[in-house]
């Protein structure tokens, strides 16, 4: 049983599936299923998780990736407990109200917590009634996209529970109806008897491959600098964007080419040849091929050193930061790392 599915629907504590759904956005289940205990017992209500400083939040949710949900749940709990007096909205519409939920993550909620009769469609789903059907499209497509919500509602309200019926259409997609590479099991598939795909031989091929755009470069050059006392430099990158509101070493970006030496060393006040190259990398985005250089300063600087960008913190600071993945490998791969995450 999934920690976040204890109890019937209509039952749950609607913070925990909000929780959750932030979460299974972009993040395999197995993965949710290490952090979610953790993230619960640090903010175990929505009240706590309003009070809580969003560096905090960021920080319990460091690993796992597209830092806005985290941002966004934020958000939405101190709406909750502020302006809501600590009540969740009970509709979808009232749901769909608060930062960064849309329409599948109101469905989830209003379905899961309370039973109404909402419609959600993510991948599991959508692949489950494309099949079914024999719908041959790209599920993204947008004439699919209306049909399919047309459709799983019309399934939501048909049943006793919409919660129970939610649940088992998304269960089965994860487990039985498969996408390629693996094939689906249809010899163990309830609706086996009823699903057009499955008659005409057409199951791997349906439904279409999503359209993606190529991703575009981004080059990262990120110094590692440390003074003669051990303190370690870093920033907190803006808000907005990628990895917004994370910490990281220095970094300097560039979408044309490598950031050169001295770009890197003029950024931080040093001469060029204080640097020298460390490790490089390449991490991807779903949007981006971010392709990192590191640079090391050789040897302590010393504490008259006054950087113009960024601040010195201990090891034991360093480490409680929030960091993204690619942030964390560069401090593991410098010679600092053993030191900060040994």
């Amino acid at each position: 049983m999934l920690p976040w599915r204890a109890g019937e629907p209509g039952s749950r504590d609607p913070y925990l599936v909000l929780v959750s759904e932030a979460m299974l956005q972009q993040t395999q289940v197995s993965r949710v299923e290490e952090r979610f205990p953790a993230f619960t017992r640090r903010f175990p209500t929505v009240e706590a998780l309003a009070e809580a400083d969003v560096d905090d939040v960021l920080a319990e949710w460091s690993g796992m990736g597209y830092y806005r949900r985290a941002r966004n749940l934020h958000a939405a709990a101190r709406m909750i407990a502020r302006e809501k007096d600590g009540v969740f909205p009970r509709s979808a519409v009232g749901l769909r109200e608060l930062p960064g939920i849309g329409r599948y993550t109101a469905g989830a909620i209003a379905s899961i917590a309370f039973d109404l009769p909402e419609p959600i469609v993510d991948g599991n789903v959508a692949r489950v009634l494309q099949r079914v059907h024999g719908r041959d499209a790209a599920s993204d497509d947008r004439a699919a996209q209306a049909w399919l919500w047309e459709r799983a509602g019309a399934i939501a309200g048909a049943g006793e529970s919409a919660g129970a019926v939610n649940e088992a259409m998304m269960e089965l997609g994860a487990t039985v109806c498969v996408p390629p590479p693996a094939s689906p099991r249809c010899d163990a598939c309830p609706l086996r008897g009823v699903c057009v795909a499955r008659q005409a031989g057409t199951q791997m091929s349906i439904p279409r491959p999503k359209s993606r755009p190529g991703k575009k470069a981004l080059y990262c050059a990120a110094a590692v600098l440390t003074r003669e006392d051990h303190a370690i430099l870093v920033e907190q990158r803006p808000m907005g964007g990628m990895w917004g509101g994370l910490w990281q070493a220095p970094t300097i970006e560039s979408s044309e080419a490598p950031p050169t030496a001295p770009r890197v060393a003029a950024a931080l006040g040093l001469s060029a040849s204080m640097l020298r190259p460390e490790a490089s990398f390449e991490h991807q985005t779903t949007h981006r091929r971010v392709l990192f250089q590191v640079w090391r300063a050789a040897g302590g600087l010393p504490p008259a050193y006054s950087p113009p960008r960024g601040i010195w913190m201990r090891t034991e600071q360093v480490e409680r930061l929030a960091l993204s993945n690619a942030q964390r490998r560069i401090l593991l791969e410098s010679e600092v790392g053993g030191t900060l995450f040994g």
